[in-house]
């Protein structure tokens, strides 16, 4: 079914659609965005902790941990973008490939399909199987 349900054998129940995984991509694209600010604002927030710290020896400390929050941000922003980037090849992998694979159903031919065109070989005086033998 159109849920993703498991069908019967011959069923429809194996179905790919695109939203979920364009939908996943925006989000992650979205984390980017969400993400991109806030190196500034973290940078803004240590500025005015340094100005009002003086020369206390836990402003070292809190730089460390500045440059840990900041390697993660950027961590996070590549992974994010780079997840984006590949849920749009997977729909474009899979469009690829379910077209492929409906282009070889096609090129069979249904049974009616097949069963008209030999009908009309038969009307027409030749061999259904096009003279090969």
């Amino acid at each position: 079914g159109r849920d993703g349900a498991p069908g019967a054998a011959g069923g429809s129940g194996l179905q790919h659609h695109r939203r979920p995984w364009l939908r996943a991509a925006e989000g992650a694209d979205h984390l980017v965005t969400l993400l991109g600010p806030v190196r500034a604002d973290l940078d803004a927030a240590h500025r005015g902790v340094v100005a009002g710290g003086g020369a206390l020896s836990a402003l070292a400390e809190l730089g460390v941990v500045r440059a840990s929050w900041e390697r993660r941000i950027d961590q996070a922003r590549g992974e994010c973008g780079s997840l984006a980037g590949n849920l749009r090849e997977a729909v474009r992998v899979q469009s690829r490939s379910n077209e492929a694979v409906k282009s070889g159903f096609d090129a069979v031919g249904t049974p009616a399909a097949v069963s008209a065109g030999t009908a009309a070989a038969a009307a027409s005086g030749t061999p259904g199987d096009g003279g090969v033998r």
